[in-house]
């Protein structure tokens, strides 16, 4: 069977440790700092951004990875693993970022018949992070192009994430807030919780007043959706790591949790959500 290769974008936030053990391509994208660009997880890493991001006084911009830019990582493992390779990638919402544009492009930009496919997965940071890493271990077992390809549609159909932001500033400012735009201007400590939609758009799920109490909305309706089914987690966040941990156990305490990750949010979606953001990813094992 010829080697499959998981490809994705750096903003799937997945930890370069986990991702490097799993072979697993992350084509970078570019934050902007004013007339200061940053090449996402080569010379900015999460903790260098938020610190960056308290000290700015303009908000930060991000630029999607060029067609070129996929094409040199798709040429770089036809390099490594032969002509019969096949290459599955999984990318950041065409929704949200135009990197699905540039993978697909660059697919077309092969000069020879290579085996690629090219997903949009209408999802952010490590929810389309998540599936990648499941990809990829699918692969390492061994399992079939078209295994891995009916996992990753039953992953992206069946994943359920939740997250509040603490502010909707930089969602507005970056133009990502879609319908969420609604819930902005409250005054009364109403904490928007929002939703990726399967358009890959974000969307207003519900608003509550106060952070405690919409966090327990998010688990209410990820107790409708698991009940106490064995499920994979991560919790994510953008420079609250206590909040996030503490938040991870008591999911752990109210459901059958068989996976779980703790995953930080890289400077690219960070550039959007802003700092304070909690949210949950989950899915039935």
């Amino acid at each position: 069977m010829p080697p499959i290769v998981i490809v994705t974008d750096s903003a799937s936030d997945i930890d370069a440790s986990l991702r490097q053990s799993l072979d697993i391509i992350a084509v970078p994208l570019k934050v902007m700092f004013g007339s200061e660009t940053f090449v996402d997880g080569v010379n900015l890493t999460s903790r260098a951004f938020f610190e960056k991001l308290e000290h700015s006084d303009v908000l930060p911009t991000t630029s999607q990875p060029s067609p070129l830019d996929f094409a040199e990582a798709y040429k770089m493992i036809v390099e490594k693993h032969g002509k019969d390779v096949q290459i599955i990638a999984i990318i950041l919402s065409a929704a949200l970022s135009g990197t699905y544009q540039s993978a697909l492009i660059a697919k077309s930009m092969m000069e020879e018949e290579i085996d690629i496919t090219v997903i949009d997965s209408r999802k952010a940071s490590f929810v389309h992070g998540f599936v990648a890493v499941e990809a990829a271990r699918a692969a390492r077992e061994g399992q079939s192009k078209q295994q891995i390809l009916d996992l990753i549609e039953r992953l992206l159909n069946e994943v359920q994430v939740y997250f509040i932001v603490d502010t909707l500033t930089y969602l507005q400012k970056g133009g990502r807030i879609g319908k969420a735009a609604a819930l902005v201007g409250s005054l009364l400590n109403i904490k928007p919780i929002l939703t990726l939609e399967q358009s890959g758009m974000i969307a207003p799920f519900d608003k509550v007043r106060g952070t405690k109490k919409a966090l327990a909305r998010v688990l209410e309706a990820l107790k409708e959706y698991a009940g106490s089914a064995p499920v994979k987690v991560a919790v994510l966040h953008s420079n609250v790591p206590d909040d996030a941990a503490a938040l991870l156990a008591q999911v752990k305490a109210d459901f059958n949790v068989v996976e779980e990750y703790l995953e930080e949010i890289g400077p690219v979606i960070g550039a959007h959500a802003g700092p304070g953001l909690l949210g949950i990813m989950m899915v039935k094992a």
